[in-house]
């Protein structure tokens, strides 16, 4: 599949790129200053594709956006009480915070570090995206 489908913020769209990032493909998505791609950060062929599509060298990881802080616990451990403290004051919004990733992050998102870069997007558009697709 390779075409470029523009879409709204309306559920109906957003249900639909939501289905699209399940099936393992890339979407663009409004972050808080530009667009970015999205794609399920634990799914390595869709997470490939971003890396293609952007020529980004595999040792720069990606940041893998949540929209909830339910979502922190499944992508990272041993998570220190401050990291709950500034999630708390500052997301959602531009901090991204570096913590020790879990296995089911795989190296490829991480560019092969232990660690990933999570963030919650301002964008409320972004939000509902990763909501309806899980990830």
């Amino acid at each position: 599949m390779n075409e470029t489908k523009i879409i709204s913020d309306s559920n109906d769209d957003l249900l639909y790129a939501a289905g699209l990032i399940k099936k393992g493909f890339v979407v663009g998505m409004p972050t808080e200053t530009v667009y970015g791609l999205g794609a399920d950060a634990e799914n390595e062929d869709a997470v490939r594709k971003i890396f293609e599509a952007k020529g980004r060298p595999s040792d720069n990881p990606l940041i893998v956006h949540i929209c909830s802080m339910d979502m922190i616990d499944d992508i990272a451990h041993d998570i220190p009480e401050l990291a709950y403290r500034l999630a708390e004051k500052f997301w959602p919004g531009p901090l991204t915070m570096i913590l020790p990733k879990k296995d089911t992050i795989p190296y490829i998102t991480s560019g092969g570090l232990d660690t990933v870069g999570i963030r919650m997007p301002l964008s409320e558009c972004a939000r509902k995206l990763i909501e309806l697709s899980g990830r």
